[in-house]
């Protein structure tokens, strides 16, 4: 079996098993293309008490490589792109358990916090629920969203809720 064909079929089980997972709430699968098993189409809703996100509806692509699992996916946000510190401004998404299973050359990411073969298509998608409630501000691909999101902790003004709360409604079609 070629590496390629052994990633679709443990691709196409994890597929079944995320679409039919009771316990992952706000987590909608399905296939770019209908038979491109390596192309996952994804929704995110994200629940009401995120502080942020709260109501939004998020789409992306999950795109897996040919090495799967020895190499980790990526996860593009779709338009309306979230305004979020972890999010860069072409949607794509960065998150320590995407990075390649390396060290990190400026020794921010211990190696055990990069991906790794044990990682799922369920861990990404909870680990990117987690970062809507609890966005990471010390690593950003969004600077100006880590920023703002700094100075609201810090009680200098509200715009970074004002900048979210306008992507959910983007998110839902209302703006």
């Amino acid at each position: 079996m070629t590496s390629n064909s052994a990633a679709a079929s443990l691709l196409g089980r994890q597929f079944k098993e995320i679409r039919t997972n009771k316990d992952l709430p706000g987590v909608s699968c399905g296939l770019v293309h209908d038979k491109n098993i390596f192309e996952w189409e994804v929704m995110l809703m994200i629940n009401d008490d995120c502080k942020y996100y709260g109501g939004g509806n998020f789409r992306a692509v999950l795109t897996f490589p040919p090495t799967y699992p020895h190499m980790p996916p990526s996860l593009t946000f779709q338009a309306p792109i979230p305004f979020h510190p972890n999010i860069y401004s072409d949607g794509k998404l960065c998150i320590s358990i995407l990075h390649p299973p390396e060290e990190d050359e400026y020794g921010y990411e211990a190696a055990s916090e990069r991906w790794s073969p044990v990682q799922s298509p369920e861990s990404i998608l909870v680990s990117t629920i987690s970062l809507f409630h609890s966005p990471n501000i010390d690593s950003p691909a969004n600077v100006e969203a880590a920023r703002m999101l700094r100075e609201e902790m810090e009680g200098k003004h509200k715009d970074f809720r004002k900048q979210c709360r306008k992507c959910v409604r983007e998110s839902l079609g209302e703006d």
